[in-house]
């Protein structure tokens, strides 16, 4: 059985004044494109299919049109999970469309897809809260997959029981996937767990964040989930939340967040995007093959200590999106601003480092402290820019809504 993962689509995102959907467009093509190559037989999608929470028509459009093409005319299976910038209602609203394609929706951790004839060559065979199993044309083996979109904190409590968070949250969720497994799953079908979360292995190194997606841990967010707690019987796990595609050691099996489709914030500069290939069948290691994305402009954030230097750079280097920083002993002039403006019609910021150029190479850049929230950074900025002011609730609190997570 062939499996394509992908995830972080972040349908209607823009870069700053940047409108991306035409890029979009272009990559979500080439994904169908790959998928009918490769004669894929199942899609899974992990999450974070808009950039937030009311997307706009043209990006609704995307995502559905999208769908229904990778589904092959209904000879291919398709499932979408939602992610922390999706609205978890929205996405189940479209379930009467999905059924009539071959798209299987799931917005919250236990989700019951009910039990109906899919209006396509699958056939439903069996479900639970967070789970499916399904019979695909072309195997006799069927596949079975636990679904885990993303929940916050007050969601997570009201699925699993809980009254705190961390260990508790882990062992709930923990419980929950071996139940899963150990009634639906044996060694004579295809195991699969999709998630949209924040999946590390216990003791490791914390995996990389884009700036976009910090939010999930430190406000009102999901527990961090360590890879010990995937069931034995699992044989691939689809993961969505990070941008950069990434394998997260000391699970049973390969634990694989697919990356975004195209690069999001300069935090994901000249990053290489993919979807993966999985080759599957039952009581059998996967084999798992990354398959780079070619559509989509790059992110680069280049240095430079004249501005003649940026502009031959510029000039140069039309095809993609940049940040560029200039060291310098004076504020930039309107002057210079337009002649680097004019070098490139892409040129999304423009940081002036103002400092003695000499002494600026003999003093060490002190390191910004990552390990804060990032309300406790962005409280710090405020206060930096402001003359030592506290932001105040009502600031606070847009702040987060435009971190993509709900206000609870």
């Amino acid at each position: 059985m062939k499996i394509l993962h992908t995830a972080d689509w972040h349908l209607g995102k823009r870069l700053q004044d940047f409108q991306r959907l035409q890029e979009q467009r272009d990559v979500l093509d080439e994904i169908v494109q790959l998928a009918d190559r490769e004669d894929v037989d199942l899609v899974l999608v992990a999450g974070d299919l808009f950039d937030t929470f009311n997307p706009d028509p043209q990006a609704e459009d995307l995502l559905y049109s999208t769908l229904k093409k990778l589904t092959a005319n209904g000879r291919r299976t398709v499932i979408a999970i939602a992610g922390n910038h999706d609205n978890p209602d929205r996405i189940e609203a479209q379930d009467h469309f999905g059924r009539e394609c071959g798209i299987i929706f799931a917005g919250f951790p236990k989700t019951e897809v009910h039990a109906y004839e899919l209006s396509c060559e699958a056939k439903l065979l069996q479900s639970a809260p967070g789970f499916i199993e399904l019979k695909l044309p072309r195997h006799e083996a069927p596949v079975r997959i636990i679904l885990t979109p993303y929940a916050n904190e007050n969601r997570m409590r009201s699925y699993f029981g809980m009254t705190s968070l961390d260990d508790e949250l882990r062992q709930s969720l923990k419980g929950h996937w071996a139940t899963l497994a150990d009634t639906y799953m044996d060694n004579h079908g295809i195991n699969l767990l999709v998630a949209h979360l924040f999946v590390m292995k216990r003791g490791g190194e914390q995996p990389e964040e884009s700036d976009d997606e910090r939010s999930i841990l430190q406000i009102g967010g999901a527990s961090m989930v360590y890879t010990d707690m995937i069931p034995p019987q699992i044989q691939y796990v689809a993961l969505g939340h990070l941008h950069r595609y990434q394998e997260m050691n000391g699970g049973p099996c390969p634990v694989i967040y697919s990356s975004s489709p195209l690069a999001y914030s300069f935090a994901e500069a000249d990053q290489q995007k993919y979807v993966v290939l999985i080759d599957a069948e039952p009581n059998q290691a996967v084999t798992v093959t990354p398959i780079s994305l070619t559509v989509g402009k790059r992110l680069l954030r280049p240095r430079f200590k004249r501005v003649d230097e940026a502009v031959d750079w510029l000039t140069q280097n039309p095809n993609c999106y940049a940040e560029i920083t200039l060291q310098t002993p004076t504020y930039l002039t309107s002057e210079e601003r337009r002649q680097l403006q004019q070098a490139h019609e892409s040129l999304v910021t423009i940081i002036p480092d103002v400092r003695e150029v000499e002494e600026a190479e003999q003093e060490p850049i002190q390191a910004i402290d990552l390990t804060q929230s990032i309300e406790t950074l962005f409280t710090s900025y405020f206060k930096n820019e402001n003359k030592g002011q506290e932001p105040n609730e009502r600031l606070l609190h847009l702040f987060k809504e435009v971190l993509a997570t709900e206000a609870e």
